[in-house]
């Protein structure tokens, strides 16, 4: 089986922010993967946008410095480089001043009939500014999309206020919020196995499901981002937007049909449907240092700050399908391994034929994002061999790749995010109000946390977070899922 690539229509990307880290790493490689798919269409142009006084042959030149560290040496074929790099164009622009828009807009004017799109790699203080120079410009046309990175503000004011100022120029459904995490192959395939098959979604509610645990871990600190990072803390980092999405993919309603604002419509339900956070079901860690290794507090060089660098999270969500089944969201810096994956433990059987196996832990769906993405279920079998009924454990495999003999291509999460924004197909992005309802959720407990004053439990690098995170799961007879690769 070989997948379909669906051609799009010709198309300008304009990215503001193109000699920063975001663009070389992810936007302009994935570019380059969708051409040497073909589906970027003849005529396509990316176009640089920054306020580095380079020339079109310089931005070329660092594009394929780019291309060259970030893309597989194998997928690096001559002729694709030299067609996609033909493809790119720069213009220095001063997003916050009057340089560079006219010739910008005179660039966009050689193509009028092609789709056009902005991607914001900027900081989240020039969202506004800029769509604002887009407009005063005259190339925010109707039909154009702008694309947004997180932080889609830092509370709910903030939103709410970014969401009002992107609207003077752009139509709801002209504006792309990005999550990378949408993007990736497995959590569609959540959608998928939830939704195209009728063995699970009968038993996806709370008579059937013990509880849920996501996961987000990370392996490294904070250093490089120190500054940005203690402004933020994992709670507006992470909870906020990743492990929302996420949370939301998994506990929505079936929507009549796979329509973006009928996805979204379901994904909002289930935000509006969280109980409000108490302090007993939050637990905030900061990594200490250990032996050679920096602390947090060093990493963003403020010995006093009181910001978390770990975040567990009970939650419960107040509707029929959900009403007593826990969601345990955790996320962290210096943990033991890189690792996200969403796990749906399924409750015991009411009454076991077979001797009680004290290491047996239930069926389990693990849905696993980063490293090695995948899906398995845990399930339980008889031992092989002679002497009586053994149980053991062993995962059932449903990783697509493996299924598909290996042809099936894992496409980066920013490759089809990307496509999509010139498709002008908004599933896998926020919409305004779910940004507004998250926020809406996580601020009272920030607030709580100002006004009290206390300081993130300490824990080591290399663990699983402070020692409090196991006795929020514990309390409740459960325990944390491993953290490994």
């Amino acid at each position: 089986m070989v997948s379909t690539v669906i051609p799009v229509q010709p198309f300008d990307l304009v990215i503001f922010g193109a000699t920063g880290d975001l663009a070389k790493r992810k936007i302009l490689p994935s570019l380059y993967r969708r051409l040497a798919v073909h589906q970027m269409p003849e005529g396509a142009r990316v176009i640089g946008a920054a306020r580095s006084k380079m020339t079109r042959a310089e931005f070329r030149k660092q594009t394929l410095a780019a291309l060259q560290e970030f893309v597989a040496p194998d997928l690096l074929k001559p002729d694709l480089v030299e067609q996609f790099i033909a493809s790119v164009d720069y213009v220095p622009v001063d997003a916050g001043g009057e340089d560079g828009w006219a010739q910008l807009a005179k660039k966009l004017g050689e193509k009028p009939d092609h789709i056009r799109a902005f991607y914001l790699s900027v900081a989240p203080a020039l969202f506004a500014v800029i769509a604002d120079k887009l407009a005063a410009a005259g190339v925010a046309t109707p039909s154009s999309r702008i694309v947004v990175e997180k932080p889609l503000g830092k509370d709910l004011a903030s939103a709410r206020a970014l969401n009002a100022q992107l609207s003077k120029h752009f139509t709801e459904a002209q504006i792309y919020r990005i999550d990378h995490y949408l993007g990736k192959e497995t959590v569609q395939n959540l959608m998928a196995i939830r939704f195209a098959n009728a063995l699970f979604e009968p038993l996806w509610n709370a008579r059937y499901v013990d509880h849920v645990q996501i996961t987000v871990a990370e392996n490294l600190g904070v250093a490089g981002r120190g500054e940005y990072y203690d402004k933020s803390g994992a709670m507006r980092d992470m909870v906020q937007n990743h492990l929302m999405q996420l949370l939301c993919l998994t506990a929505m309603e079936p929507p009549a049909h796979f329509e973006p604002n009928m996805v979204r419509d379901e994904k909002l339900k289930v935000i509006r449907s969280l109980e409000p956070l108490k302090l007993s079901d939050i637990v905030r860690g900061q990594y200490r240092a250990n032996g050679s290794g920096s602390s947090y507090l060093d990493d963003v060089k403020n010995p006093q700050s009181r910001t978390e660098s770990f975040i567990a999270i009970r939650a419960h969500i107040q509707n029929w399908r959900w009403a007593g089944t826990p969601f345990y969201l955790r996320t962290g810096k210096k943990l033991s391994a890189r690792l996200s994956e969403i796990c749906v433990v399924f409750r015991d059987p009411p009454h076991s034929i077979f001797p009680k196996v004290d290491d047996l832990r239930g069926n389990a769906l693990i849905i696993r994002l980063q490293p090695n993405e995948g899906i398995t279920m845990r399930v339980t079998i008889k031992d092989p061999g002679p002497g009586g009924m053994r149980l053991t454990e062993v995962p059932l495999d449903m990783t697509f790749a493996k299924a598909l003999g290996g042809e099936a291509e894992m496409p980066e999460a920013y490759e089809r995010l990307i496509m999509d924004v010139i498709r002008g197909d908004q599933t896998l992005f926020m919409r305004g109000d779910e940004v507004e309802a998250a926020w809406s959720w996580v601020d009272p407990i920030i607030d709580a946390w100002t006004d009290a004053g206390s300081k993130p439990q300490q824990y080591d690098p290399g663990s699983a977070g402070p020692i409090d995170a196991y006795k929020l799961t514990s309390s409740d007879g459960h325990l944390w899922r491993e953290i490994a690769t």
